[in-house]
């Protein structure tokens, strides 16, 4: 019986050599904030950053891995009852393997598998360049709000975002965090200038300031900006806060397509 599939895409090549000096260099923090939305989106953001917190100290660095271990082993334990039920109703109602994993890209450019279950049909990727015409959202990004390839079960998952879980797997790994920009598809980051670069400057996560704000609803340039001003206001607080607010943002489905 499978239990996991993938992309075609090779895993693990060679990290892009086009990196900024700021993904290349950690110490160097300035990242920029465009003048057009800043206003606007530090206004709109201004329950989930903490700036009196901000993450240039190592302690920040060992308590946010410290608080990823503990809340995703107690996630997985919390969860394991519904992922054993999504597991048992994707064998159920359709063909393939039960994990999708798929190459995304991390930190500094590393490439890794990034861990989901299956929501969609198994021959997805290559229907996906049928339907890239049909894509509704600007950007490098592909998003449908009836995408013809999402399976009935997995359109409940991903309107709960259950599909997402078994990247728990991922952050206990280390190649992401629970709080942090969401991991992007290589195909997108090649489209990325070195403005849209600056969300490789720290560990993807489950969850973000994009998650709690409107997930599909909002543009690319608009989550840019919001994955931008979470890595300038990193704090132990600002993760809380927002892992407080995914709750109810995946209780009501809000902008999950």
């Amino acid at each position: 019986m499978g239990v996991m599939s993938q992309n075609s895409a090779s895993p693990f090549v060679t990290v892009q050599e086009e990196r900024t000096d700021l993904i290349e260099n950690q110490k160097s923090r300035s990242y920029s904030v465009r003048p057009s939305y800043e206003q606007e989106i530090r206004r709109f953001a201004k329950d989930y950053v903490d700036p009196r917190f901000p993450c240039k100290e190592v302690p920040y660095a060992r308590l946010k891995r410290i608080f990823d271990i503990v809340v995703a082993l107690f996630a997985l334990i919390l969860f394991s009852p519904i992922m054993l039920l999504a597991a048992l109703l994707i064998r159920l109602t359709s063909p393939g393997p039960i994990i999708f994993r798929q190459v995304r890209v991390g930190k500094g450019g590393r490439y890794f598998w990034c861990y989901k279950f299956r929501s969609m049909c198994v021959d997805a990727e290559q229907k996906k360049q049928q339907l890239l015409h049909l894509n509704e959202a600007k950007g490098p990004v592909f998003k449908m709000k009836r995408d013809p390839r999402v399976t009935p079960v997995g359109a409940i998952l991903r309107k709960l975002s259950i599909d997402e879980l078994p990247q728990l797997i991922n952050v206990l790994k280390g190649d992401m965090s629970i709080v942090g920009p969401r991991p992007p598809l290589p195909s997108e980051v090649e489209q990325y200038d070195d403005y849209a670069r600056q969300r490789l400057a720290v560990l993807p996560g489950l969850t973000c300031l994009w998650q709690v704000s409107g997930r599909s609803n909002i543009s690319f340039e608009r989550w840019v900006e919001l994955d931008l001003l979470y890595i300038e206001t990193m704090s132990f607080l600002t993760d809380v806060k927002i892992l407080l607010q995914t709750i109810p943002a995946v209780l009501t489905g809000s902008g999950a397509h």
